[in-house]
């Protein structure tokens, strides 16, 4: 578990300067009287690979990159691999949110271990549960509820079919999320996250007021499945911004894996620790 765990944080199966994407078409027009072709998102497991980089958009401002000063090299290359250091030149980014993270890329080019959830056993958020590595992501849909399960660490979301957000929605690790489907795209609106996660394998940190919107839609003739994803919070970023995540279609049941029991701990990654016994 421990290999996997550091796979997905340091392997990347893109480039971090991957080119840029066009906003992905809308929805198919359905003809009057038709049934909408809701999307078979439980058909199959959808596996995003081991990379961790948002895919640009087209006329969005960017994504947090690489900074070139500190070029990322992933694991398998006969290289000593390093971590994501992010580039703070990206001129979408407020200050507060440039100061922190000079700080943290200062330590980790110090030698501190950068910090993932996903090698830490903790919840991601969203966009992060997006960016989970090494594992693949179930969908169970309902109509009142869609279940969103990542095998890694058994990672779940809860979205709320065709009911409006919460006056005052209480700040948790996934927030609030509602859906509805729009032609052949799920849609989904989170608010209510708490602050302790971060946005992307950079550590970019996010306030309270951030809203997440993301469309799902099946690709490749049902042998893929691309989120298009859009970031709002005004008090981290000065533009809301969009990117892009792609999966592929994966084979297999879901299965069960254990991320902090077992792990073996050869370095502090910070796992969670219960501070009473269940029984």
């Amino acid at each position: 578990m421990l290999a996997g765990c550091v796979a997905a944080m340091l392997v990347s199966a893109t480039d971090a300067r991957v080119a840029a994407q066009p906003v992905p078409p809308p929805a198919a027009t359905i003809a009057a009287g038709q049934p909408t072709p809701i999307p078979n998102l439980s058909a199959n497991p959808w596996a995003g690979g081991i990379g961790v980089d948002f895919v640009p958009v087209l006329g969005s401002p960017s994504p947090m990159r690489q900074d070139p000063a500190h070029p990322f090299v992933p694991n398998g290359t006969g290289a000593q691999p390093t971590y994501r250091i992010a580039d703070l030149s990206n001129p979408n980014l407020k200050q507060w949110a440039k100061d922190i993270m000079k700080k943290d890329n200062d330590e980790v080019l110090g030698g501190k271990i950068a910090f993932t959830p996903r090698q830490s056993c903790m919840p991601a958020g969203v966009p992060g549960f997006i960016l989970y590595g090494g594992g693949a992501v179930h969908f169970v849909q309902t109509p009142k509820k869609v279940t969103m399960i990542f095998d890694g660490d058994m990672q779940v979301r809860q979205v709320y079919m065709d009911v409006p957000h919460s006056k005052d929605a209480k700040p948790s690790w996934y927030g609030e999320s509602i859906g509805r489907y729009e032609g052949d795209t799920l849609v989904i609106d989170t608010i209510g996250q708490n602050t302790k996660t971060v946005l992307d394998a950079y550590r970019t940190p996010h306030s309270d007021k951030l809203h997440v919107v993301e469309r799902w839609r099946i690709t490749n003739e049902g042998n893929g499945l691309e989120v298009l994803v859009t970031i709002d919070d005004p008090e981290t970023f000065n533009q809301p911004w969009q990117a892009i995540r792609r999966y592929r279609k994966a084979p297999g049941m879901l299965g069960e894996q254990i991320c902090a029991e077992g792990n073996f701990l050869l370095f502090d990654y910070g796992l969670p620790k219960a501070d009473r016994s269940d029984f």
